[in-house]
């Protein structure tokens, strides 16, 4: 299947028409809106069962020397897609290095969210993923923040080195007990701990209703996203428009060129390619309001809730799955 009918059967599926329809209602200033609670609920419903079911499947592979070195990776392209951000951004924008670095540890973060997609748009074109790819998004989730602090000089400007250091252990708290990080990686332990015996009667909960949830809880992130982009388009510079585009195709890039080395199969290497390509919108941002209360919010969610998320569900998941069928 070419990338044209792959992008098509991904376009029409209800997950992304649902997202597109939320789009559509935002742009035409509908009131249309979900109650902030069940979008929540609906969210960590996700999180958890992309958590469950991935600990299912990773005990029922088993454990591997490999995956410590996927999880390393993971690891290392997370902490560095940043530092390539930073000087892109620094060279093509006209933004403060602390904007800038905000940005960029967005853009090395990853949005779990897409992840699940991605792993959808996997499973209904008939691909297996591997469970232990849930772990390699968990472990993505906080070493880009630790860099963006880092490329921020967010150290350098506290003045006393014990307050500091607790300011950053703090920060390191925030990230590591963010909601979703807890959910997701303690969801799926707790599928490691059950296996497949323990998935078998809560099965219609977690796989059943999964794709109507999807669907539902999409239809938000499409309100969402089109609102932001009405609200605050205007703060979005050319420049940083594309950035937000092709940031997302190096990312892909460096995800295929890892998945080529790590020996992946084509799924999993799609999946580390979507990855390395999303950007977080919500473990980030919670972290970065207490360590760059200076840095422009608006900038950074909007670039990454408003136009990379909207890219890569809707073209760049397809473009990464035939580009992994064709090179892994």
């Amino acid at each position: 299947m070419d990338i044209l009918s792959l992008a098509s059967s991904n376009l029409l599926s209800p997950p992304v028409l649902f997202f597109c329809l939320g789009l559509f209602a935002a742009f035409i200033r509908s009131d249309l809106t979900l109650p902030e609670a069940i979008a929540k609920g609906l969210s960590l419903y996700l999180v958890m069962a992309i958590g469950f079911k991935g600990g299912v499947e990773m005990i029922h592979s088993g454990l591997s020397l490999s995956l410590l070195f996927l999880v390393a990776a993971g690891i290392v392209l997370s902490a560095g897609l940043p530092v390539l951000g930073f000087g892109l951004l620094k060279t093509t924008t006209g933004l403060n290095r602390t904007d800038c670095a905000a940005i960029s540890a967005h853009y090395g973060s990853i949005s779990i969210v897409t992840f699940i997609a991605a792993s959808d748009a996997l499973t209904g074109m008939g691909q297996q993923t591997g469970g232990y790819m849930v772990g390699i998004a968990a472990a993505m989730e906080a070493p880009a923040i630790l860099t963006g602090l880092l490329l921020a000089g967010a150290q350098g400007r506290k003045k006393d080195a014990a307050h500091a250091q607790s300011h950053q252990g703090h920060i390191l708290r925030e990230v590591l007990a963010n909601g979703s990080v807890v959910l997701l990686i303690g969801s799926f332990i707790i599928g490691m701990i059950v296996g497949p015996e323990g998935m078998a009667p809560v099965k219609p909960f977690f796989s059943d209703i999964f794709r109507g949830v999807l669907c539902l809880f999409l239809l938000d992130m499409g309100l969402l996203a089109g609102r932001g982009l009405l609200s605050q388009f205007r703060l979005l510079q050319p420049s940083l428009l594309a950035f937000g585009i092709y940031m997302a195709l190096i990312g892909a890039g460096l995800g295929l060129a890892s998945a080529k080395l790590l020996g992946l199969n084509p799924a999993d290497g799609a999946l580390l390619m979507t990855l390395c390509a999303s950007a977080s919108y919500i473990a980030v941002p919670a972290a970065l309001r207490l360590a760059l209360p200076k840095a422009q919010p608006a900038l950074s969610l909007t670039l990454s809730l408003g136009l990379t998320f909207p890219f890569n569900l809707i073209l760049g998941i397809p473009l990464y799955v035939r580009v992994a069928d064709f090179v892994l």
